[in-house]
């Protein structure tokens, strides 16, 4: 165990210490980054959606050619039992399933006889310190690298690291990806922003990652009567806009108030996104923490 993975974790069928868990190197996931993962959060104890989650992840799993290694039943089994052993209320259980390990490298899929590699442990669930969320953060644009599919959760995320890594060496806490013109989300997030009090949201294509959390504002804002239009956003608007945020099951809703180096609307977190973040923690309160 480490202080951020508990013991046991999940691996291939059974539950171990993370010290005795082991991987071929042959496995295709290290060798070609030839998997998925699903990363689902836990409030007190209780796994939040996990069904969509387990649904995201078969659909990840359809989308690359590769059989789901469990049952959805025995997922939640897994789910449920590293909840229960690990030391935190609050959770974030990571799963990764890979096309195994064969005898040799090859481009091509392995036999079916080859299984595949399940892999799932807890962490605990860290949240934006309130210190920070008060000043939000600074944030730069890169240009949208990355292949055609992302709204599949796969494990190869060189493109992602390396955006996230450049807003790092800049002093930033997030990479906004740009793609055609058109913003598309964060290294690491969704991105939403608020022009003349109007929510706009990107809309979920093969070009971006479909969140849990994107889901929640969405029915924050429907419930709340927060007017909100889904359509592509283009970098002049992105740019202009009187608020930024970056979303996500560990950030929440935390303002970005400079970007590229410029102030974003006020240079200060904005009223929409403190509402927006109190909706959040009251939704959290009563639904996420209750299951």
């Amino acid at each position: 165990m480490t202080p951020y993975v508990a013991d046991p974790v999940y691996l291939n069928g059974r539950f171990l210490p993370l010290a005795e868990a082991g991987i071929s190197p042959l496995d295709r996931g290290f060798l070609y980054g030839d998997g998925v993962y699903e990363v689902i959060p836990v409030y007190s104890r209780r796994a939040f959606r996990l069904d969509e989650h387990l649904q995201r992840l078969q659909a990840t799993l359809g989308g690359i050619l590769m059989a789901n290694p469990l049952p959805i039943e025995e997922w939640k089994s897994v789910v449920h039992k590293l909840i229960e052993t690990a030391p935190w209320d609050d959770q974030s259980i990571y799963l990764q399933v890979t096309r195994g390990a064969d005898d040799k490298r090859d481009h091509a899929f392995p036999p079916a006889s080859v299984p595949p590699t399940a892999f799932a442990f807890a962490s605990p669930l860290i949240t934006t310190p309130a210190e920070v969320r008060a000043k939000g953060v600074a944030a730069i644009t890169v240009p949208d690298l990355r292949w055609s599919r992302c709204d599949l959760k796969v494990v190869s995320l060189l493109a992602n690291v390396l955006a996230r890594q450049q807003a790092v060496d800049q002093g930033c806490a997030e990479a906004l990806l740009i793609r055609d013109g058109y913003l598309k989300e964060g290294a690491a997030s969704n991105i939403f922003i608020v022009k003349d009090g109007m929510l706009l949201a990107p809309p979920k294509t093969h070009l971006m990652l479909p969140g849990i959390t994107y889901d929640v504002i969405l029915e924050l804002a429907e419930q709340h009567k927060q007017p909100l239009v889904v359509r592509e956003i283009n970098e002049m608007e992105l740019r202009t806009a009187d608020e930024v945020w970056m979303t996500s099951s560990t950030k929440e809703i935390l303002a970005i108030t400079t970007l590229d180096g410029n102030p974003v609307g006020t240079g200060k977190p904005g009223p929409y996104a403190e509402k927006m973040w109190q909706w959040y923690q009251d939704f959290k309160n009563t639904v996420m923490r209750k299951g």
